[in-house]
């Protein structure tokens, strides 16, 4: 039953967890049918409320520019008519996905005559800690509602006003189909100490899922009492391998380096085969800088383009969140590997080359998240491939590995069918 009166912001910090927790056994229970139908209300009701969510959004910008933020963060943070058409989009098609929970994902009967079927249950409370995107709290609230979890909503102060207001639009939807408004619920940034409170109360949530800056994610880490979902960061390579196509391989790094540099699966590395030193090298490195973004070179990409920075070990260690790459030139496939292996953070990478043997051998190798070839590091993304939304991109190797949707939002169960057997 829906509450009678929605707020998206507990005045009892101790209240979250217990009626988190009332809320995600509720809503184990909601059919699929009545799921899409929140999802639905839920699009109509942001559409309706776009003018509200801009103005809040508005709010939120303002005070972070007078905080001095820029750049890439401030992207983040901001809401469009485009944007908020997109957040619309990303809910329809989380409808069209099939429900993870109650289907039988395998089944076997045994010798002795029991049927063992394995099913999709919901994990229960999701605890979500992010920052700076509002768009993200739509994502979690879709994926969470669908998979049959309650979440616990806690942004950033940068994005407190933007989330105020589409927590509650989304609490309206959830009455308005007769779900629990408590399955959605916000935690206030302030105060702090709020988040170790959550983070310590694993009777209540299920799981964790960090989702911003390395510092952020390292306290969670360090105290959470429950499951972490996570990564610590995004340093994506591209490797222009030496077959590469000129022209693709140009449109590939400008696309995964400038089209949104704030993003986890921007490329903050780029690897060029020494092969290509004189012919793709000066190429890709004049488009990067039309574009305004700051090449920190190794010795031999100085030696080709003098205006860049020299690089240090710790830029390729580095996620830049800006426009900003560190370049280095490698003798061959094996050189391009080993320099991920030692300093990629397993998120992203990506190969341009004509060579399938190349192409096989890089994608056997490389042991990240998700692997491209001849595509921008940019689609490793929930969207993009397909899982209509995502809370986040996950480089454990336990649960959930690449972008987390509707299946990695849940768990399993085994239901066990007998007609008296007993073990001998």
């Amino acid at each position: 039953m829906a509450n009678s009166n929605p707020t998206s912001v507990s005045s009892d910090p101790n209240s979250y967890g217990p009626r988190s927790k009332a809320a995600s056994r509720e809503l184990a229970l909601a059919s699929t049918e009545l799921k899409n139908r929140f999802l639905k209300n839920f699009g109509e009701r942001i559409r309706q409320a776009a003018p509200l969510i801009l103005e809040a959004n508005a709010k939120d910008t303002s005070i972070a520019v007078s905080n001095g933020i820029t750049g890439a963060f401030l992207d983040r943070l901001t809401l469009n008519a485009e944007r908020i058409n997109q957040i619309v989009e990303g809910l329809i098609q989380v409808t069209h996905l099939p429900d993870p929970i109650g289907g039988i994902r395998e089944t076997r009967t045994m010798p002795n005559g029991l049927v063992v079927n394995k099913v999709g249950v919901p994990l229960g409370v999701v605890f979500f800690i992010y920052e700076s995107r509002p768009n993200v709290t739509v994502d979690a609230i879709a994926l969470c509602v669908k998979s049959g979890n309650a979440v616990l909503l806690r942004g950033g102060s940068e994005s407190f006003e933007s989330n105020k207001v589409l927590t509650s639009v989304a609490q309206k939807a959830l009455e308005a189909v007769g779900l629990i408004q408590d399955a959605v619920i916000l935690v206030p940034p302030r105060p702090r100490e709020l988040v170790d409170l959550l983070l310590a109360d694993s009777a209540h949530i299920d799981l964790v899922i960090p989702r911003g800056g390395k510092a952020l994610i390292e306290r969670v880490v360090k105290g959470a009492k429950m499951p972490v979902i996570k990564h610590f960061t995004g340093n994506c390579h591209v490797y222009v391998e030496a077959s590469a196509d000129a022209q693709m391989a140009l449109e590939i790094v400008v696309n995964s380096k400038c089209q949104r540099p704030g993003t986890c699966n921007a490329a903050e590395s780029l690897l060029i085969d020494k092969a290509l030193s004189h012919s793709i090298v000066p190429l890709l490195l004049e488009e990067l800088e039309k574009r305004g973004v700051e090449i920190r070179g190794c010795e031999e990409t100085m030696a080709i383009w003098p205006k860049a920075v020299r690089a240090t070990e710790l830029d390729f260690f580095t996620e830049y969140n800006d426009l900003v790459i560190s370049v280095r030139l490698v003798n061959g496939l094996d050189e391009a590997i080993a320099h991920i292996q030692k300093y990629g953070s397993g998120h992203t990478e990506a190969i341009v080359t004509t060579s399938l043997e190349m192409a096989n051998e890089f994608t056997r190798v490389v042991d990240s998240a998700a692997v491209m070839v001849n595509a921008s590091t940019r689609f490793n993304d929930g969207f993009e491939l397909g899982l209509g939304a995502e809370i986040g991109i996950s480089t454990d190797k336990f649960h959930a590995r690449g972008p987390c949707g509707l299946m990695e939002m849940t768990s399993t169960k085994y239901i066990v069918q007998g007609d008296g057997q007993i073990r001998r």
